[in-house]
């Protein structure tokens, strides 16, 4: 529904008004950011120290020595809710993925120790085979290359139960195959995972993005191929809303957009035509480019993150993966909320 403008004219109507101060701009202020809004992606490893990933300054992966404390931060900063993504070793890779399915795995480890240290935050798992496999792609793979669908599915669905019984509160497929969420939501009910709940990558692009969280993961380099035949064509829109559909037809709670700012346009429709809790993925590729162009004094790191942040929550996004909600988290509890 298009809200009617206001017929002012100038003079009697300056726009400027409300602009001049700052305490005029935070009281008209539409869109406002908290903590409560942020999701922090985090990579674990085995080891005792964390790791640097080049591809992201100023990101690491996470030691399951440090996990624990790294979540008791978040919860302190008011971050409601980890993402857990795992470097899998080479050896532990395999065809099939079997490690996915592995209740000693490190994510299974990963979030034991968050729940030890911080029981009161929440923790998401993501389901996918792309950090297990020894081709990279997020299912499995026949003899002649093509990404196999229902037989993927079936391991979706013990990697999910699997991570419910790790303790997770929620769990994220992240992989794009047709209808695992209701395969998904069905096999953790029947195991009385019944309060488990589903974020659902239900928009997720074959996107040029993505480059340094493969390099998080360990995935690039054995990436063969790509995920055009499953992950969504960027020049498409209308088909992500039929995503979106099914996958809350068949039980998913929530539902993300991936990656964020080049696809605002999508949360946007999403928020509009179903009215669900709607999240936005900003993803590798851009924190790195914020980074990038900080770094060589091109723009103010601060303020662009703000202003990307608030760009996901105008369009309609309920919150925001991003590798920036420690950052963002500090400077918000620090000034309430961000000063126009």
């Amino acid at each position: 529904m298009m809200t009617q403008l206001f017929p002012g004219r100038f003079p009697a109507t300056r726009l400027r008004r409300t602009r001049a101060e700052s305490w005029s701009r935070r009281l008209v202020a539409e869109t406002a950011l908290s903590p409560n809004d942020l999701i922090w992606p985090v990579f674990v490893t085995h080891g005792d120290e964390n790791e640097p990933i080049a591809s992201m300054p100023g990101v690491e992966r996470y030691s399951l020595k440090n996990i624990g404390r790294a979540a008791k931060e978040a919860y302190d900063l008011g971050i409601p809710l980890i993402a857990l993504f795992p470097y899998t070793e080479p050896d532990k890779r395999s065809d099939d993925g079997r490690e996915a399915c592995n209740i000693d795995n490190l994510v299974c480890r990963a979030i034991g120790e968050i729940r030890s240290h911080a029981p009161d935050i929440g923790v998401m798992a993501d389901v996918a085979l792309d950090p297990y496999t020894s081709h990279g792609q997020d299912g499995l793979v026949d003899d002649m290359g093509r990404i196999l669908n229902d037989e993927t599915v079936a391991v979706l669905c013990r990697q999910a139960i699997t991570q419910a019984r790790a303790g997770c509160h929620m769990i994220a497929p992240s992989d794009m195959m047709d209808g695992r969420i209701g395969t998904i939501r069905n096999a953790l009910d029947e195991e009385g995972f019944q309060a488990v709940q589903i974020m659902s990558y239900a928009a997720k692009y074959a996107s040029a993005f993505y480059g340094p969280f493969r390099d998080a993961v360990g995935s690039r380099g054995v990436l063969k191929g790509d995920k055009k035949t499953y992950q969504m064509d960027p020049a498409n829109s209308e088909e992500a809303l039929r995503e979106v559909a099914m996958d809350l037809a068949e039980g998913a709670d929530s539902v993300i957009v991936k990656p964020g700012m080049p696809y605002l346009d999508i949360v946007s429709r999403v928020k509009q035509q179903f009215g669900v809790p709607t999240f936005a993925y900003q993803v590798s590729g851009e924190y790195a480019m914020l980074v990038a162009a900080a770094q060589s004094g091109a723009l103010d790191q601060d303020a662009a993150i703000f202003e990307s942040l608030l760009a996901f929550k105008r369009a309609g996004a309920d919150g925001i993966l991003s590798y920036f909600a420690p950052k963002a988290a500090r400077i918000l509890m620090q000034h309430d909320t961000i000063k126009p």
